[in-house]
């Protein structure tokens, strides 16, 4: 998103004379009626609120320089956690940049129907990540278990060179992530009837799990004593972790989609 939009910012200390000339940084969007976050946003810049049809963009002058240092990454979560505190909010990824005030202001209205449901649709709710990596330790119990690698782990041990210890090693390796995997997809199953929506993200060969809950907030301990329970379960073939709560980065999309046959 480019931003969307009201009048000049405002702040504690009011809208500067200049505030429609310059280019606004985005954090995100609420419902009307938000207090204006304390904290300072990148740069060090005050946040102040631009208002229009029922919605409120949380904006800072755009720095001159905009580089993911962790000062300004800390700096934005920080105004978004403020944000979350008072309900729903559609946060902004980091470096969303608007080119004018009236720009944000225009589009704030062109896109209020879609900006309201989609804030509708996270009120009360959280996202909590969840990733899993692979634990590389149970050679053993998976060579006992898998016929053709304890046939060729027999075949290496009679017959020991360089090529069938390659051979064996990544048969094991190849194993190992499989069975990780499958774990995953368990835990998975276990977690989604948990949460509103559930959004699976990118994985390799080490991270097999990556997946974005929406919950309840009343639901979130109930959650996390399931990740739990999943853990003690898998925990020799895949070690789980949890990020949050966060904002719902992963389930808004801050645009309403293109007319069909654009």
């Amino acid at each position: 998103m480019t931003a969307p939009a009201t009048t000049a910012p405002e702040s504690a200390a009011g809208p500067g004379p200049t505030a429609a000339l310059k280019a606004l940084y985005v954090y995100g969007i609420t419902p009307a009626g938000v207090r204006v976050p304390r904290s300072p946003g990148v740069d060090g810049s005050p946040v102040g609120l631009l208002t229009e049809s029922g919605l409120c963009a949380a904006v800072s002058d755009a720095p001159p320089r905009l580089r993911p240092r962790r000062r300004d990454l800390l700096a934005h979560q920080a105004v978004l956690d403020e944000l979350a505190a008072q309900g729903p909010v559609l946060p902004m990824r980091f470096a969303v940049l608007s080119p004018r005030t009236d720009t944000l202001l225009a589009q704030l209205r062109s896109d209020a129907e879609h900006l309201t449901r989609q804030l509708d649709g996270v009120r009360g709710c959280v996202e909590l990540n969840v990733k899993g990596t692979v634990v590389p330790g149970h050679f053993a119990d998976l060579v006992r278990r898998d016929d053709r690698l304890r046939t060729l782990a027999l075949r290496t041990r009679r017959r020991p060179d360089y090529e069938a210890n390659v051979r064996l090693g990544e048969a094991i390796a190849l194993g190992v992530r499989r069975e990780a995997r499958r774990a995953a997809r368990e835990v998975v199953d276990r977690l989604a009837p948990l949460a509103v929506r559930t959004v699976q993200g990118a994985t390799d060969d080490e991270q097999v799990l990556s997946a974005s809950f929406l919950l309840r907030s009343a639901d979130e301990a109930r959650f996390r004593e399931a990740v739990a329970e999943r853990s003690r379960a898998c925990g020799d073939r895949l070690a789980l972790s949890v990020t949050g709560p966060l904002p719902c980065y992963s389930f808004v999309d801050p645009r309403p989609a293109p007319p069909a046959g654009r």
